[in-house]
């Protein structure tokens, strides 16, 4: 059975258009967690009421709705502080919440992996520690809110002092830590293998994963294992790694990102931030845009700004259009970095890989070579990464006449005749 919830917001000196959709997210949010919104109340203020987040008049009118509609839960569009948790709950005699706490519950149950189940439970504490102190709230209560309890995460009734959250939390970052090296590990090893990396960023639900599996199934014939692809918010936190060979034997990395979303909470940026570092080190950015959202230039300027935010300097941005095929704009199309297409119907993704190959393979060259039969490593990586035009094998090795980048031209130049 769906739990029930009223949403509540204030909007102060906001565009209506802007306000409304953000209370319509919120409502999204909560449909993330299987919540049900029976009712809204929003008020429009100079400014948030210090105590009890709306006015007297307002939160009279709210105490009246919950007894009236016995919600399970009041979810508030701003987060909260912990007297105004505690005033709102005292007047109301119901679970209260705040749009933070909310993404942190839904995060909680999309982490599958060691690292976002780390992440988010250092978020989650950071974001209870200044509404813990001196409330005698326990950890298993704020934990999950209205009972939304990141699994594994908050099992103790025991109220928590502040050094033992702090304790708790560095003890978190310890793990993490090691989890961050193992990736940077990887990361590493992915480099050595001199692979372009290309990674797909943009808000929530713009079709990301949807992308990227148009791209599995076109080049990688099911070698690849596809992505999960959901509509919903937030159905993938961990960064997926998928190996792209195009028709010319052209291979790059393409990687799948968390999506993000407005107000994202500080802390699970920080928490994040070593999940993000794959889109800081790509060689090229493919920021995708749900193109039939009416506020995708918002949702570009956002995430625009979080990319800045964590350290995304430099790198080529293409954009990607997705969802033309629900507009009334023509598609497939390209327009200098842009490109108008549909992920699900599988139309544009050829004029996309146009547009990446163009960025991350400008330097191609024709290079003969010769790799003597004792060097069959030399022979395998122009295989693997290189456009063999011709082969013919010789008494002492093998000639190649092949289409390679300007680098590995230079990094193997002891091996080319011409």
């Amino acid at each position: 059975m769906k739990r029930k919830a009223i949403l509540v917001g204030v909007n102060v000196n906001r565009l209506d258009m802007e306000f409304e959709y953000s209370m319509n997210e919120l409502k999204h949010l909560a449909e993330a967690l299987k919540i049900e919104s029976v009712a809204t109340v929003t008020q429009k203020l100079p400014t948030i009421h210090p105590s009890s987040y709306i006015g007297k008049g307002k939160l009279e009118e709210l105490r009246i709705l919950v007894e009236e509609m016995d919600p399970d839960v009041i979810i508030f569009d701003d987060e909260l502080s912990a007297s105004q948790i505690s005033t709102l709950e005292s007047k109301l005699n119901c679970d209260v919440i705040d749009r933070t706490m909310l993404i942190l519950d839904i995060f909680a149950e999309r982490a599958k992996t060691k690292e976002s189940q780390l992440q988010v439970e250092i978020a989650r504490l950071k974001y209870m520690l200044p509404r813990l102190v001196g409330k005698g709230i326990s950890l298993s209560r704020q934990g999950g809110g209205a009972g939304f309890r990141n699994r594994g995460a908050g099992e103790t009734k025991l109220e928590l002092d502040r050094r033992k959250i702090e304790n708790r939390i560095s003890q978190l970052n310890k793990e993490l830590e090691k989890v961050i090296q193992e990736r940077a590990t990887q990361r590493n090893l992915r480099r050595k293998n001199r692979l372009p990396i290309v990674s797909l960023v943009g808000y929530t639900n713009a079709g990301k994963s949807t992308i990227m599996n148009a791209f599995i199934e076109k080049y990688n014939m099911g070698e690849e294992k596809q992505v999960l692809e959901k509509n919903m918010l937030f159905a993938t936190l961990e960064t997926s790694v998928r190996k792209i060979r195009m028709e010319n034997n052209q291979t790059f990395l393409l990687t799948d990102t968390v999506g993000f979303i407005n107000k994202l909470p500080h802390h699970l940026v920080k928490a994040f931030r070593s999940t993000l570092e794959e889109v800081v080190e790509a060689d090229v950015i493919v920021h995708v845009l749900d193109f039939s959202d009416p506020n995708y230039r918002d949702h570009m300027h956002l995430t625009n700004q979080l990319l800045e935010e964590i350290g995304v300097r430099d790198v080529p941005i293409i954009y990607a259009y997705n969802k033309a095929d629900v507009t009334e704009h023509s598609f497939p199309k390209v327009v200098g970095e842009k490109v108008f297409l549909s992920g699900k119907k599988r139309i544009g993704i050829e004029e996309l890989s146009d547009v990446i190959r163009k960025k991350i393979f400008p330097d191609t060259v024709q290079c003969e070579l010769f790799i003597p039969y004792a060097q069959g490593e030399v022979l395998s990586y122009f295989y693997d990464h290189a456009h063999v035009l011709s082969k013919d094998y010789v008494e002492e090795g093998t000639k190649l006449l092949v289409g390679c980048s300007q680098s590995d031209a230079r990094f193997y130049q002891k091996y080319i005749t011409r």
